[in-house]
């Protein structure tokens, strides 16, 4: 027995966003090329970042800068996949938050990939940290795993 923990579970995740692979997404053996998933992560907590209200990509503040990241792989996936990126706030700190994203196949149960990233919320000009704006923290704790 390898010690390796199993993959996460759907139930583990409190929101999801589909991921459409794309043709350019797959490496030489065939399948998504293990760099790809970190793209996959930082669409999916943008995209729900953007769909909650709190991102505004040009002109909104503060914004996110990633300090922090990892993946473990369970699974392959390849081009045209249909994916769900699992997501959920793991630590909401004074400035910072570590988010954790599991891919899923569409309706999997299990994931195939699992990964984890840290945003420091800085001041769009000063590129300083600040603390997290009260609506960010209330919808951000909706995420709390």
């Amino acid at each position: 027995m390898s010690g390796r923990e199993p993959p996460a579970r759907r139930p583990d995740y409190a929101a999801f966003e589909r991921i459409e692979t794309r043709w350019a997404d797959n490496d030489v053996y065939g399948h998504i090329n293990n760099v790809t998933y970190y793209a996959y992560f930082d669409t999916a907590v943008n995209r729900w970042l953007v769909k909650a209200g709190l991102l505004d990509i040009a002109a909104g503040d503060p914004i996110g800068l990633v300090v922090e990241t990892g993946c473990r792989y369970h699974a392959p996936a390849a081009f045209p996949d249909r994916l769900e990126a699992g997501i959920r706030v793991a630590r909401l700190g004074n400035s910072s938050v570590r988010y954790e994203i599991a891919i899923f196949h569409e309706g999997g149960e299990e994931a195939i990939a699992e990964g984890h990233f840290t945003h420091v919320y800085v001041d769009r000009k000063t590129r300083r940290p600040v603390s997290l704006p009260d609506s960010w923290r209330k919808a951000l704790e909706k995420l709390e795993g």
